[in-house]
């Protein structure tokens, strides 16, 4: 495979992971930093070996693909461009800040025939490779995803922040949507949910329960499947799974599984990478973000029913 000619598109945190990795892989020609803080472009520039630009626009012709890792409310604005110019995407999850603005970057990478790719990292996670060639019948999920407070992505609730990546792996593993979603959370340290937890019920008689924070006072990332005479545990973080089985004679089995670790960004980006030189299909489509982000959608809009019904429980206790 030959050397794809890549940029990186937001210069903070996010930026800087896929830069690094860019720059030691084999297979991308790191060509380009864009940043509209035109000394953090630099300062990345400098460390990273390429060139500092201040606007996207500016990669036409210079980029076969680039990296979108900007706040989620620029996402489309910054993909569409993109891909008119044709250049293949890989944007950092969620897709966009809400579906429409999602529907119309898949559009505009049909439109223009190029890749795009949304980064849900946790489907290259090793072990939720693993995980997914075990599922035969989910029945039951109890998924913990929690991290302590810090002053980024504040821009989004925990929902598109954390527990979507959760979300996209459940309905991945179960192949089909929550026919019930009930859900609560808070606002703690900003002024968006810090807190939630959710319930999904799909028509199968699967229920997954799902608790995200971003206000913890510990780093959590953590799975439970069970299905027919199974649990199986995952360690996102550890990229850990264990299996224990019960037999006919109630004997139960407890079993690592081996997991072939690797860092599930790397492996993200060479999946783009390849689908960028080969027109390969993308592991995490444009559909399926959407789908996750029109349950993220849902989830959001059912804390803000629950929300309503405590204010008034409260108002009526004052009165």
């Amino acid at each position: 495979m030959s050397k794809v000619r890549t940029a990186v598109v937001g210069a903070g945190a996010f930026g800087r992971n896929h830069l690094r990795l860019l720059k030691e892989s084999e297979h991308a020609e790191l060509v380009a930093v864009v940043d509209a803080d035109g000394e953090r472009a630099r300062a990345a520039a400098a460390e990273f070996g390429c060139r500092a630009l201040e606007q996207a626009g500016e990669l036409a012709g210079l980029a076969d693909a680039a990296v979108v890792a900007v706040p989620t409310r620029a996402h489309e604005e910054v993909g569409t461009a993109l891909l008119g110019a044709g250049i293949h995407v890989l944007v950092e999850k969620p897709i966009a800040s809400d579906v429409a603005s999602a529907r119309r970057l898949i559009q505009a990478a049909a439109d223009a025939g190029c890749v795009l790719q949304v980064g849900h990292l946790e489907r290259f996670n090793p072990a939720v490779a693993a995980l997914a060639k075990l599922v035969r019948i989910p029945l039951f999920f109890e998924i913990h995803r929690l991290s302590v407070f810090t002053p980024r992505s504040l821009d989004v609730d925990v929902v598109l922040d954390l527990m979507i990546h959760d979300i996209d792996i459940v309905l991945a593993l179960t192949g089909i949507r929550p026919e019930e979603i009930r859900a609560a959370g808070i606002s703690i340290l900003s002024p968006k949910v810090d807190i939630a937890n959710v319930r999904l019920a799909f028509a199968s008689g699967c229920v997954a329960n799902l608790t995200a924070s971003r206000v913890s006072t510990e780093r959590v990332r953590k799975l439970r499947l069970f299905q027919p005479s199974e649990y199986i545990s995952l360690d996102y973080s550890r990229q850990e799974l264990v299996r224990l089985s019960v037999s006919g004679h109630r004997q139960i089995a407890f079993s690592p599984l081996d997991v072939a670790k690797n860092e599930p960004l790397k492996l993200e980006l060479e999946a783009f990478l390849a689908s960028a030189a080969t027109g390969a299909p993308v592991r995490v489509t444009g559909e399926e973000a959407t789908r996750a982000l029109e349950v993220a959608t849902t989830i959001l809009a059912k804390i803000e029913e629950h929300s309503r019904v405590v204010a008034g429980t409260l108002r009526s206790l004052k009165e």
